[in-house]
């Protein structure tokens, strides 16, 4: 009774609010709060109503020649008739490029094409409830394809019958296309704008384009647009990053390790699945096995190369361009969203790989708000959308495409602009809309950062490998604290958040720090007498001692509840040889500390540690959107090291010696976090 209801609600909301919508003979429904209001009740029946067009048309592996002869290869997804002729009318074209190959999305689209199956699986997905057990991470999972993940990621049909064409492209050297993969650099980015270029002018295209995607396919909409593009007209990146060295190949100097080699075995795994279909019919692309031959498995003797080599100077010449930021290379990896001038959705999540730029980006777009929107969820990598559709909650994320597309493509007046802008998740909370987030925030959004200091005084709170506090004013006694490298952090968020999410589907322990704090320095705040907000960038100082040349740190920012769970708000890290701080990319509080202190990550700003000096670390973590309830309490956690998640390169190990490491307490010299609190928390 219950989906029937459901039913019946949307096909009213069609009926009364789209004609309104497409006729223009009423203003569109106001958009408010963190569900939209009316108007997101009519972008959901916009997207799962009845369609203009009944079928869609698929032409298959279509060659797209770059202009040094490569043909990449791209499936097109076109409005059909009743009898599945493809529509004559030309329309806004949406691209995807993606490493993933096509198949994915076939299979996907597949499980779409056939009547009722789509919806059933979604409900489904939508109704798997693990909560509270330690299966939970399979709920957020199911979540996250019933929150319209799988219809970012892949093909939409809804979309496409309401007029729209998509185009799905393997990038160059996977899937079926040529070449060799190039992982988001140069060559890649000018495929990108010739795919665009392409697409514009076919005779299916209106000539505005669209881009969607997740991760991967959301960096390359980044890239794309800043590079503008005549015919770029909007984008909506899902899980996007902007500088991938330091979001996910070597945060803080230390490598992905456990992200990476899994990432890079998919990708070259999947590029060599053949076309079949050619093969049957006496058509293979001998071309594409030559290429795949030339480079079996792209980047992967990099990652090797990075934990055989003892010395820099044997190591593959690749690996230090990478790590170094002057680097032809490496700039490649830098997308600048400061020159993105098209409407711009992005969204992410508070433990995603891609965390850090995430509001980055949408910070430092230079469009006005509405323009360009933030959404940011609770969520891992893999698991975008897991918390969205049902009132008070985001539209899903296929829902929140259709309008953005609807609006900046075709035109459609429905208020799409009047969401948000940015839209956050409060860990600890709930659904909030905000004018800003982070250097963008003002008025009542707006957090004041303050010092809380690390002291030696128990909490007694933690059992921890030692129970410090946190407090308002430095400790006025000297300590030297002692942290070995570990491996409790194996179950971590930080774990979880570097596998993309996967180790929290199968590790309950990535929700609650204890078990990682058991090898770590723990410092812990007097519980909040009121909601205390934890809003915008975070940023550490840590004065060290090192028993060798180099040191590897790592902080996170927890939430400690009543019963003493741990929960994290935002991590960071850093190699203590990389410390110097790029001003010019840093920021500051109206305090004079950082909020955001971003180290170099790169071999030719080395500064090797001197063994039993103090050696001053300033850490970036994440910016986050947190709510302290009463009765809970802040707590910094510091860590000598990051397994999984972080290992630094061979070279780089080989200095640590895997030796202890020290904080060192000192009044005059204090250690703090530099935390950006919204309301009064007694302290």
């Amino acid at each position: 009774m219950k989906y029937a209801f459901r039913v019946t609600a949307a096909a009213i909301a069609t009926a009364v609010l789209v004609p309104f919508l497409s006729a223009g003979a009423a203003a569109a429904p106001v958009s408010t709060g963190p569900d939209g209001g009316a108007a997101g009740a009519a972008w959901t029946a916009t997207e799962d109503g009845p369609q203009r067009y009944p079928n869609v048309f698929i032409e298959w592996d279509v060659p797209i020649t770059m202009d040094d002869g490569t043909v990449l290869k791209g499936n097109v997804y076109r409005p059909a008739d009743a009898s599945g002729r493809p529509i004559d009318t030309p329309t806004p074209t949406v691209v995807n490029l993606t490493p993933y190959t096509k198949l994915v999305s076939n299979l996907a689209d597949h499980a779409q094409s056939i009547p009722g199956l789509s919806d059933a699986l979604l409900n489904l997905f939508r109704q798997i409830d693990f909560s509270g057990t330690a299966l939970s991470g399979v709920t957020d999972l199911t979540k996250a394809f019933g929150g319209g993940e799988l219809r970012n990621f892949t093909v939409d049909r809804q979309l496409i019958k309401s007029g729209y064409t998509q185009v799905v492209v393997d990038v160059r050297g996977t899937g079926f296309s040529q070449g060799e993969w190039d992982m988001l650099r140069g060559r890649e980015q000018r495929d990108t704008l010739e795919v665009i270029d392409w697409a514009a002018r076919q005779p299916w295209s209106d000539g505005r384009i669209g881009m969607n995607g997740i991760s991967y396919s959301g960096i390359n909409q980044v890239q794309a647009a800043a590079a503008r593009p005549p015919t770029l007209k909007a984008i909506f990146p899902v899980v996007p990053g902007s500088d991938l060295v330091n979001d996910v190949l070597a945060p803080g100097g230390g490598f992905g390790f456990n992200f990476i080699p899994l990432w890079l075995t998919a990708i070259n795994t999947l590029k060599w699945v053949p076309d079949v279909q050619s093969i049957v019919e006496g058509q293979f692309d001998y071309q594409w096995l030559a290429d795949r031959g030339a480079s079996p498995l792209t980047f992967m003797d990099v990652f090797l190369n990075a934990y055989t080599s003892t010395r820099f100077q044997d190591a593959d010449p690749r690996l230090t361009e990478l790590l170094t930021d002057t680097s032809p290379s490496r700039l490649e990896y830098l997308s600048d969203p400061s020159r993105i001038e098209v409407p711009t959705f992005v969204v992410g999540g508070w433990h995603d790989l891609f965390t850090y730029s995430e509001s980055k980006i949408y910070n430092e777009i230079p469009l006005p708000p509405g323009h360009k929107q933030l959404l940011m969820g609770n969520t891992y990598h893999v698991n975008s959308g897991n918390e969205y559709g049902k009132p008070g909650l985001p539209p899903r994320l296929d829902v929140l495409q259709r309008a953005w597309f609807d609006k900046w493509l075709k035109g459609i007046d429905n208020d799409i602009d009047g969401f948000g802008p940015v839209t956050l998740r409060e860990q600890g909370g709930g659904w909030i809309t905000a004018n800003g987030f982070g250097d963008t925030a003002t008025g009542v959004d707006e957090a004041t950062h303050r010092r809380m200091y690390l002291s030696s005084a128990p909490s007694g709170t933690s059992s921890g490998l030692y129970d410090g506090s946190l407090t308002v004013a430095p400790d006025p006694d000297d300590a030297r604290l002692t942290v070995a490298p570990g491996l409790t952090t194996l179950c971590s968020n930080d774990a979880a958040q570097g596998s993309a999410g996967v180790l929290s589907i199968i590790v309950g322990c990535a929700e609650d720090s204890r078990i990682a704090e058991s090898n770590a320095l723990t410092f812990t705040s007097e519980p909040v007498t009121e909601a205390t907000s934890v809003s915008g960038p975070i940023a550490v100082r840590l004065e060290t001692v090192h028993d060798a040349e180099d040191g590897y740190w790592t902080v996170t920012v927890n939430d400690v509840a009543p019963d003493g769970r741990s929960t994290v708000l935002s991590s960071g890290q850093l190699m203590a040889s990389l410390r110097e701080i790029d001003e010019a990319n840093s920021a500051r509080s109206a305090n004079g500390d950082y909020t955001d202190p971003r180290p170099f990550t790169s071999l030719d700003r080395r500064q090797p540690t001197v063994p039993g000096e103090v050696t001053t670390l300033d850490i970036t973590l994440a910016a986050t959107e947190a709510v302290l309830r009463p009765g809970h309490r802040l707590r910094v956690d510091v860590f000598a090291g990051n397994f999984p998640k972080g290992l630094p390169v061979l070279p780089m190990l080989i200095d640590t010696g895997l030796k202890p490491q020290h904080l060192q307490l000192d009044p005059s010299r204090p250690s703090f976090v530099n935390i950006p609190l919204r309301g009064n928390p007694g302290w």
